[in-house]
């Protein structure tokens, strides 16, 4: 990867060039090693919202994970183009910061206007006079992240040794992998995008997007009491997944145990992100009964193969082998479970009259290699939904614990 900060230090800003006193710049190591990062008018900048759901940013795990699940999806993949330590460390606690307002339905830093005219504004502004429309924004590190740069090789969880190939993949690497991810989701599509395009202003000179992807019409819940979403192919998808408010399966199937280490991702995650092509032409062509066998639920209510509702326990031997639900039940893998918060997306065509369509699957878990790994072993192999969707993008990342404070900041634990 190229470094482009000269020496590992960042130049000036324009403001300070310009002589704003005001400015806030990260400062050096204080006393005992600990460093502080100052956020320009945090007490002045007006909020860009007067109203609206705002999701807390603080809290033991992450929001964005069991979190109600929102309406849209910005999700970016980042490559750290520095190698120096204290510089990334630097970002994260500025990332922090304005993670902190940005779901609060407020401006970064001094705002998007009234500053100095000769610089750029600390907020691009496209979200001004919009509600929080209960934004989260969910970090996590990749396995590249651990890779000797950074002296983190050997604080590498082993559930981030990364993903096999699995059969029938398709990989495009340009949206694959990234040493760092920002998960925003949002009700209100403008202000998911607002809040990556911010955070990747802020980066600039340390990290670079590697890639994106905008998402649309969520596929699973986890507040089962909501209807459950549709993918693409018209079926609900998501009916058995992982309630948000169900915290013994929470415990078991999501968050990392203390005693599973390291110590730093006790109370995180790990998420999978995967990018699925879905053939909808294909699709659209085959008759309903095909359809409906090879999910192993009806279209319409969303049962399983000889029930009547679609919350009704599966009866796994009356589905085809190769029916998607019977081979990703938890009966079917040793009990393994995932919870998910997929969405779906179109992104024009490819060129030969079909859409780019399909399903931008994120799963979060407590131990992949008990998780996702041995369930899309067994669907890659087997599931005859093959015939109609190609995995083209994947990654893997850490997701550490939640922000407790105002002194706390993303992945301090792995740092210090």
């Amino acid at each position: 990867m190229t470094d482009i900060d000269t020496g590992g230090q960042r130049g000036p800003s324009r403001r300070s060039l310009l002589g704003w006193s005001g400015a806030g710049l990260a400062l050096g190591a204080a006393a005992g090693g600990a460093a502080v990062a100052v956020t320009r008018g945090t007490q002045g900048a007006a909020p860009a919202a007067d109203g609206g759901a705002a999701v807390p940013f603080h809290g033991a795990h992450q929001a964005g994970i069991a979190t109600p699940v929102q309406d849209r999806l910005h999700f970016a993949a980042f490559d750290v183009t520095t190698e120096d330590r204290a510089a990334l460390v630097r970002l994260l606690k500025e990332w922090t910061r304005a993670a902190e307002r940005l779901t609060e339905g407020r401006e970064v830093g001094e705002g998007a206007y009234g500053g100095l005219p000769e610089a750029p504004p600390d907020d691009t502004g496209e979200a001004l006079g919009l509600k929080p429309s209960r934004l989260t924004l969910t970090i996590g590190f990749g396995p590249s992240l651990f890779d000797g740069r950074f002296g983190l090789a050997a604080r590498r969880p082993a559930a981030l040794a990364g993903l096999p190939p699995f059969p029938g993949d398709n990989l495009d690497e340009a949206r694959s992998g990234g040493d760092l991810c920002v998960q925003a989701c949002a009700d209100d599509p403008q202000v998911a995008v607002h809040a990556i395009r911010n955070l990747a202003r802020i980066g600039f000179g340390r990290v670079a997007v590697r890639w994106s992807q905008l998402g649309f019409g969520k596929t699973s819940s986890t507040t089962p009491d909501a209807q459950t979403p549709r993918n693409l192919f018209g079926f609900k998808d998501g009916t058995r997944n992982i309630a948000g408010t169900d915290t013994a399966a929470l415990d078991e199937h999501v968050w990392v145990a203390p005693q599973d280490g390291p110590r730093w991702m006790a109370g995180g995650s790990y998420l999978v992100a995967r990018r699925i092509r879905m053939n909808v032409e294909t699709w659209d062509r085959t008759p309903l009964q095909e359809q409906e066998d090879i999910f192993g639920r009806d279209k319409r209510e969303g049962a399983p193969v000889g029930r009547a509702k679609e919350h009704d326990e599966p009866f796994l031997p009356a589905m085809k082998p190769e029916s998607h639900v019977r081979l990703a039940h938890p009966a079917s893998n040793g009990g393994a479970r995932m919870l998910r918060r997929g969405y779906s997306f179109t992104d024009g065509t490819d060129g030969l009259g079909r859409l780019d369509a399909g399903l931008f699957f994120l799963a979060y878990q407590r131990d992949v290699r008990t998780g996702f790994i041995p369930v899309q072993t067994q669907l890659a192999r087997h599931d005859v939904l093959n015939e109609y969707i190609q995995h083209v993008g994947s990654a893997l990342f850490a997701v550490p614990p939640g922000v407790r404070g105002a002194d706390d900041w993303w992945g301090r634990a792995l740092f210090t």
